[in-house]
């Protein structure tokens, strides 16, 4: 069995994007969510063996913290094009790779198969570069592609320098390559410095055709994977192509979404089968939805666990965890660290923090449950309040199984409340309650029956 060439990758994030009008590198703005070099490493991330390299130059600090150690870094300086910026790689990668594959941080739609294709049709080229192109109206401003006779490539053309017959040609250069490696170290040196004094890529197209070597096309099948992004109106086309990709494939899965274009999906979500997402939803970071639940409309819910079986309405959750047959809402909250088990009911307006909501506990509307551990079965009415932060410290409120806590009760934490206890409607409990015990009033004391007279 013939052994695949090693392959390696190279992604260009040196530019400063001045088109986004930002002080933050071009390449580090999001995309549903994530920054857009994230998608580049993640379309690369199965045809290497080593991490990436990425060349980088404007904000390059920064764009190296958020990377981390998913990929290796060579930063250009100066910035002289993108031949020069390919060559900064060459120390790296020189012994290492067979293949390179060339792609940039700010085309985030580009999908891993496309990669894959392209690094299978330079392994099938005799030639040392196999580029990918594709057809467009539109041109984008990308170079057009002159074919030859024999339908490789003879020259790439840029939009600027094309004759008035080259313009009306539809195939384009995406700046996207495979190359064979070590040819290419070689084709780097030779590039000649443009009249913008800068050395460009695309050149070596012609080095290669002047050798007599094949130049390849690998034709792109769906061309909005060529979106790149050079504006914040970019930016916005491309969160359209990436949410209607993401909404029609949870769809193919099983997941019904009522209306996609106002279905918000990140990309890092999982979701289970017969699944329903209501309108005006958003689903962010490492959130996973369980099987037969309903969501939304007007969700917002951010790296959370949803179970099976549940219910939930124009609620926000965001680093929570619930568990299965739960319902929400409206207007439900779960902040960092709430726990709602099984069978917990959660009012409208109602908010819950740092807290598990044991099996079967009911939460009426308009409450607060802030570092608190609630028990089995327990019902905590309308109006009720942890009162956990003394100005100090947070506070921790205990209520055993099966309690009984009336509307409007303050609870002032510390606190323990034993099972079975209750509470009337406006007390202020500061004081442990023990096992069975009812307690009334402000402060709360225990609840005395009056003996009839005679």
């Amino acid at each position: 069995m013939e052994k695949s060439p090693v392959v390696s990758a190279v992604i260009l994030a040196a530019g400063q994007g001045t088109r986004m009008r930002s002080d933050l590198p071009k390449v580090l703005h999001r995309l549903s969510g994530r920054p857009l070099i994230r998608y580049s490493l993640d379309s690369v991330r199965d045809l290497t063996v080593n991490p990436p390299v990425v060349v980088i130059g404007h904000g390059g600090d920064y764009v190296r913290t958020t990377v981390g150690e998913s990929a290796r870094f060579v930063v250009q300086q100066p910035q002289l094009g993108t031949a020069h910026a390919v060559m900064s790689a060459e120390q790296l990668l020189r012994e290492e790779a067979e293949l390179l594959v060339v792609t940039t941080a700010d085309m985030p739609l580009i999908r891993p198969e496309t990669l894959k294709r392209l690094v299978d049709a330079q392994e099938r080229n005799s030639g040392p570069i196999t580029m990918l192109t594709g057809f467009s109206e539109d041109p984008h401003g990308f170079g057009r592609i002159i074919r030859a006779a024999d339908g490789s490539v003879q020259a790439i053309v840029e939009e600027a320098a094309c004759s008035p017959n080259q313009l009306q040609i539809h195939e384009l250069n995406l700046s996207i390559y495979c190359f064979d490696a070590k040819w290419l170290w070689g084709a780097l040196k030779r590039v000649k410095v443009s009249a913008k004094g800068e050395y460009y890529l695309t050149d070596v197209v012609a080095l290669a055709r002047e050798e007599g070597k094949t130049v390849q096309a690998n034709v792109l099948d769906d061309f909005s994977e060529a979106i790149g992004i050079n504006t914040r109106v970019h930016l916005a086309e491309a969160e359209t192509i990436l949410r209607q990709r993401i909404n029609h494939n949870w769809m193919e899965f099983g997941v019904t979404i009522t209306d996609p274009s106002t279905t918000y999906i990140g990309p890092m979500v999982k979701i289970g089968r017969d699944t329903v997402i209501g309108p005006n939803t958003h689903l962010r970071g490492l959130t996973i939805i369980g099987d037969e639940t309903n969501i939304g409309p007007n969700c917002i819910i951010e790296d959370s666990t949803i179970g099976n079986c549940c219910s939930i309405l124009a609620s926000v959750i965001e680093q929570a965890v619930v568990e299965d047959h739960v319902s929400m809402g409206p207007f439900a909250h779960l902040r960092k660290g709430a726990h709602l088990m099984e069978g917990v009911h959660m009012g409208n307006f109602g908010e819950v923090k740092d807290s598990t909501l044991h099996p079967g506990v009911k939460m009426g509307h308009f409450s607060y449950i802030g570092n608190a551990d609630i028990g089995d079965n327990t019902n905590i009415g309308a109006g009720t309040i942890t009162c956990n932060f003394d100005g100090v410290h947070k506070n921790q409120t205990v209520i055993g199984k099966n309690v009984f806590i009336g509307s409007d009760t303050m609870l002032v934490a510390p606190l323990n409340i034993g099972e079975n206890a209750s509470t009337g409607a406006g007390s202020v409990v500061t004081r442990d309650v023990p096992a069975g015990e009812v307690v009334v009033g402000v402060p709360a004391r225990p609840h005395r029956k009056v003996e009839k007279s005679d």
